[in-house]
């Protein structure tokens, strides 16, 4: 049992990162260190803005109104908290492998591999949503210009059976077909105009599997391609991102504002898949670290640069879309577009057409730094043994993680030929949150390590003591006393989630008064395990299944070949 936990060393890691051994190959294969605080910040919001703008943000509206801005308060507090702890470890294990690595730091071998296949998830499935959503502005601008692709390649088989079941059941009441969601009409021209196989129609997102191929050949050819791609990118993101706020202010009617909270806290906190996955930059920023020039002082840096810059453009943003347009009209895939579409003049009609043709770019650059960090965490987990060296064989010319980079083409290319966006982008989130709580509790153990190196930065030490157990108290008597009947109506399925929430912040509650905990660290873990408790179960149970997937690899392969095993 002991084995499952075994950890590694913190000094013998940066060892080996120093005499450019750490994927076991010579140093000339090391990864080109290149990167600076402005490279870091720039992935960063390539990042965290990106699909979260262009697409998520619409449906987060439509569930909370204006209230949404809320949301993402409290999501960029509960990310403060995880990029400290994030920051801290960055700069003490400078190294690939973000909270993967962290983690076999932190609590040994088997959370680590549970990470590590938890990001193998959230990049992958992370990057079919952006391929997906990718696709749809591009389907929408071709429009723009009279060029009109098959329906059916443009969409995946679930959307577009449930659209022509409803176009169905909609013609059935004597509803005429011109007056259904144009969403519902292409589904059922999808549907009925398909190729089939048998039964079988054959219906696939194909410009998603374009774009797919187009950023793994950026992705695979170097890491100062990719950087030179993806500051251009981000610089294009940022000034459209101004031009929908300063143009869209001219719009605002205060009258959207009102109601502030139509549906409510739950209506508001239904959003967090939405909200969440626009806020997983800082795990990108840290797979970079090999390819630093100082990544012990660059990437906290980098990481609350992106954090403060990201989440003032959100909420201002927020606030002008539901100032142009009342937030029950928002639930659209271009929610940017859309809201000067709606004005239905001629110059909010041209910065409409400018925003879609713009989303292309933006959300590449998106694909471009998951496409990035996903290949250096397999590769990381290919150093220590717990998948086959072929995953961190480095290429001798573009000095990239050459299969990695081609596999994970593969893994997200023919997936978002057939998988539907909303899902995908529940998982993504619920994966995230997952890594942020180990890696919170992971500073916890390691601020306890008295063999530590010297950091160049650390969380700021406040003794959590009797501050946790009074504000859990406090929330769980607020709660009682201001929501009748809320606890029993946890009792049922979708309660499962929030329950667990409870037993898990009142055990580290009772820890953190027992042994002092850093009240930075605890309370990142409880606000990202609170946002996890309001994910559905249905998307908890895939989740759950993943990891099981992931423990059956491990101890099948990597617990046998893990390198720590020999020693």
């Amino acid at each position: 049992m002991g084995s499952l936990f075994r950890k590694k060393s913190i000094s013998h890691i940066l060892k080996d990162a120093e005499e450019g051994m750490g994927d076991g190959h010579a140093t000339d294969s090391q990864l080109q260190k290149v990167l600076t605080v402005r490279d870091l910040t720039f992935f960063g919001i390539a990042a965290v803005i990106g699909t979260g703008v262009f697409t998520a943000i619409g449906s987060a509206c439509f569930n909370g109104g204006p209230a949404v801005i809320l949301l993402f308060s409290f999501t960029a507090v509960a990310c403060a908290f995880a990029a400290y702890c994030y920051a801290e470890f960055a700069s003490t294990v400078p190294v690939s492998g973000s909270a993967y690595t962290y983690s076999y730091v932190a609590f040994g071998e088997i959370f680590a591999w549970i990470i590590g296949w938890d990001l193998l998830m959230e990049y992958a499935i992370g990057n079919i949503a952006i391929a997906i959503s990718w696709s749809q502005y591009f389907v929408q601008v071709l429009k723009g210009c009279n060029i009109y692709l098959p329906a059916w390649i443009t969409m995946d088989y679930s959307t577009a059976h449930s659209g022509f079941t409803t176009a169905i059941n909609a013609l059935a009441q004597h509803q005429s077909f011109a007056s259904l969601d144009e969403n519902i009409r292409n589904a059922y021209i999808a549907w009925q105009n398909a190729p089939a196989i048998g039964g079988l129609r054959l219906i696939m997102d194909i410009p998603a599997l374009f774009i797919v191929a187009v950023i793994t050949v950026v992705a695979y050819i170097g890491i100062r391609e990719s950087r030179r791609a993806n500051n251009i990118m981000v610089l294009t993101k940022l000034l459209i991102i101004l031009l929908v706020i300063i143009a869209g202010a001219f719009y605002v009617r205060p009258g959207n504002w009102h109601p502030f909270m139509p549906n409510g806290f739950a209506g508001v906190m239904s959003g967090v898949s939405a909200v969440f996955f626009a806020y997983i930059g800082f795990d990108a920023i840290s797979t970079t670290a090999e390819e630093c020039k100082n990544p012990q002082r660059d990437l906290p840096r980098a990481m609350f640069y992106t954090l403060f810059i990201c989440t003032a453009l959100y909420i201002v943003l927020v606030v002008v879309l539901t100032g142009m347009t009342n937030y029950s009209k928002l639930n659209v895939a271009d929610p940017l577009a859309y809201v000067f579409k709606s004005q239905n003049s001629a110059l909010s009609n041209i910065i409409a057409g400018v925003i879609s043709a713009s989303a292309i770019i933006v959300i590449a650059s998106v694909l471009l730094i998951y496409q990035i960090g996903q290949p250096r965490i397999w590769m990381s987990m290919s150093r220590d043994g717990l998948l086959p060296k072929i995953f961190s064989r480095i290429h001798p010319k573009y000095k990239t993680p050459s299969f990695s980079t081609i596999l994970t083409g593969f893994v997200v290319a023919v997936p978002a030929l057939f998988l539907n966006l909303d899902v995908v982008i529940a998982l993504t989130s619920i994966g995230t949150l997952f890594a942020f709580v180990l890696v919170c509790g992971g500073v916890l153990v390691l601020q306890n390590q008295k063999d530590r190196p010297e950091s160049k930065f650390k969380v700021p030490y406040l003794n959590g003591k009797y501050i946790v157990p009074v504000i859990l108290f406090g929330a769980l008597l607020w709660v009682y006393l201001k929501v009748p009947g809320y606890y029993q109506g946890l009792l049922h399925k979708e309660g499962v989630p929030m329950i667990i929430f409870f037993i898990v912040a009142i055990i580290v509650s009772i820890y953190t008064f027992i042994k002092n905990f850093s009240l930075i660290p605890v309370l990142g873990l409880l606000s990202c395990f609170y946002l996890m408790a309001q994910e559905s179960h249905t998307n908890w149970w895939r989740f759950v299944i993943w990891l099981a997937v992931g423990l059956v690899v491990y101890f099948t392969y990597g617990k046998k070949h893990s390198k720590l095993a020999d020693k």
